[in-house]
């Protein structure tokens, strides 16, 4: 009896603490120790009490409270905080019961999703054994499994590459503001799962994608598991066997699982890392609706149009002998290009960062600086930062040459390595040859004397465009383009 009553009293004050806990004013998880808040902008705070509790946050000398609903949930919204800290973050319930956040810092906090090239850690990275010893940046921070963790030598190596290379520039350009990087990626995965299933259904080019009344997804086709095998062998390693796997998820499952509990959390911005997958699937040529798709529902699940770069994706295989391969990644890449005509969207452009023999390239160190450019001159509106590599602006056919103007010149266009290589010209019939191509201003001239009547041009149209040069004056490379309008399918080689 005596074991009994002892055993009953520890279960009653287990029992008590539980209750206590329970009761407590409630967060969600990624509001702790270390976190970083947006500066410059509205901050939401929320999370559960009991039904009708007054909540009480204060935060750098300003407190706002809130008042909890029947079901529980509260929320307020901190006015713009000033850059710095740290500070500390208290919630408190009406009977004084209270949670404190410690080390709280204020400054730029950026979304990092994609799949597993955003996902490759930085001891996955180029030079790790000399990048490891000078990451002593304590205001740089991830969060990583609801948790954050501040920059060190020892904590660095498990940072999103990208991400970390990315946030680093953003650190050191902007005079040491704190930086918050909340990587949400996972390998293998096509971007249908990332974004919800409602905003994909409104779009009708989207509907071969869905999932079919019975929840089953669309099986990968015959020949995009052949060709995913084939590439395997080749020892090219393609994500084609995840992206089938990951197209019997539900489209929308990330959006809910990583992305919707996140929301509103202030963020300055999103990069994105995403395509491999979509570029082995049939559907490869619907990538640029796909993504302007998830972009503005993102946008409409913050409620504001925050900033949005996205990773164009590098090269990869056999050097580029044919004027012109109509592979799943080409059309990948031309979606990322597409996805420009909505506001506030950047694009870093990474040919000549791929390697050969890998879909996993590890210089994530010219990534992240090619994303920060963008941020740098766009977002943080910084002077003579060049933001983006030549972009098409238009094009016209004369005297038998197709003359393509360029913005994003900077400093004028530039044949790195001699001679301009890259251009393939076609006439009616659309049978691709290499042009010549020769600079005039902020223009590119292509010709070529199998073409007497040209209709179109393209640019580094191959899953390698090895060879392609055409860059501005501050070395960024210009982005693979067709000046064509031909309906385009996933061909994997040709």
């Amino acid at each position: 009896m005596k074991t009994v009553r002892a055993v009953s009293g520890a279960f009653l004050a287990l029992l008590a603490v539980a209750s206590q806990a329970g009761a407590a004013v409630q967060l969600p998880a990624f509001f702790s120790d270390h976190m970083v808040l947006q500066t410059g902008r509205p901050v939401p705070v929320w999370g559960k009490a009991d039904p009708n509790e007054k909540v009480t946050v204060g935060i750098g000398g300003q407190t706002k409270t809130a008042e909890a609903g029947p079901d529980g949930k509260w929320s307020v919204a901190l006015d713009p905080l000033p850059p710095g800290g740290p500070l500390t973050l208290t919630v408190q319930g009406g009977d004084a019961r209270a949670r404190t956040i410690q080390d709280v810092l204020v400054g730029e906090v950026w979304l990092c999703s994609g799949q597993s090239n955003m996902a490759l850690s930085v001891n996955k990275a180029k030079n790790f054994a000399t990048e490891q010893p000078a990451a002593t940046w304590p205001k740089i921070r991830t969060l990583q499994n609801n948790k954050w963790v501040e920059c060190s030598p020892e904590t660095v190596g498990s940072f999103s590459a990208a991400a970390y290379f990315f946030g680093r520039e953003i650190h050191q350009k902007t005079g040491g503001l704190p930086v918050g990087l909340l990587n949400v990626s996972s390998g293998g995965t096509p971007i249908e799962l990332w974004t919800s299933q409602e905003a994909q259904q409104a779009v009708p080019e989207l509907k071969p994608i869905l999932v079919s009344s019975t929840g089953e997804a669309p099986a990968a086709s015959a020949e995009e598991v052949k060709q995913a095998e084939s590439d395997r062998k080749q020892a090219v390693e393609v994500e084609g066997k995840k992206a089938a796997a990951a197209q019997k998820v539900v489209p929308g499952a990330l959006f809910k699982a990583r992305i919707l509990p996140l929301a509103p959390y202030a963020i300055r911005g999103v990069i994105w890392y995403q395509g491999e997958a979509n570029s082995y699937t049939v559907h490869a040529n619907l990538y640029g609706i796909q993504l302007a798709t998830m972009i503005t529902d993102w946008r409409r699940l913050w409620g504001y149009d925050f900033a949005f770069i996205s990773v164009q994706l590098p090269d990869i295989g056999a050097p580029q002998t044919e004027p012109v391969q109509t592979h799943g990644r080409v059309l990948v890449r031309e979606g990322v290009l597409q996805s420009l005509s909505l506001p506030n969207t950047g694009m870093a452009v990474t040919i000549g960062t791929g390697e050969e023999k890998s879909n996993h390239p590890v210089n994530k160190q010219e990534v992240g600086r090619r994303l920060a450019q963008w941020a740098l001159a766009t977002v943080y509106q910084q002077k003579g930062v060049a933001g983006s590599g030549p972009l098409p602006e238009s094009n016209r056919v004369v005297d038998g040459k197709v003359i393509v103007t360029f913005s994003h010149t900077d400093g004028g266009l530039v044949a790195q390595g001699g001679e301009l290589k890259g251009f393939a010209i076609a006439g009616a019939d659309l049978k691709w040859v290499w042009g010549k191509a020769v600079i005039a201003g902020d223009t590119v001239i292509v010709s070529s004397p199998e073409v007497k009547a040209p209709v179109a041009v393209r640019y580094a149209w191959a899953i390698n465009p090895a060879g392609s040069n055409l860059c501005n004056g501050a070395g960024l490379p210009a982005t693979p383009f067709r000046t064509d309008h031909e309906p385009l399918a996933n061909a994997f080689r040709q």
